[in-house]
């Protein structure tokens, strides 16, 4: 599976963006979807995880800002990210696996290459 995400940018705090992450190659309806963040200086950490049939796992950080959705006719999954804040200034990076502990990285067999997101104060 090739993954592209993309739309990050520069927001304010408070603001909104919509990170799409298209995926090729492979059927897309296999594999559970997650994003993860690495800020700099930091470890990669998990944001949200959907399933194959759209049960959803979040950080508890962004439980009730962010939301996950994935469109299998489309093969993309999106992060909708409100309220944000300048701890959320991280590269955001899509991941897709099958055998999956959601929260855990390694467990992902496939990555995208990130998009900056940076919320300003």
């Amino acid at each position: 599976v090739q993954l592209q995400a993309y739309g990050g940018g520069l927001v304010q705090a408070g603001g909104y963006l919509r990170l799409p992450c298209a995926a090729s190659g492979r059927t897309f309806n296999n594999y559970g979807m997650g994003w993860f963040r690495q800020a700099p200086g930091k470890e990669r950490e998990f944001v949200v995880h959907i399933s194959r049939n759209g049960d959803t796992n979040y950080a508890d950080s962004v439980k009730g800002r962010f939301t996950i959705s994935r469109l299998n006719a489309g093969s993309t999954v999106y992060l909708q990210m409100n309220s944000l804040k300048p701890e959320d200034t991280a590269v955001y990076y899509c991941a897709a696996g099958v055998r999956l502990a959601v929260r855990v990285a390694e467990s992902y067999d496939y990555w995208g290459q990130g998009t900056q997101v940076t919320v300003s104060s």
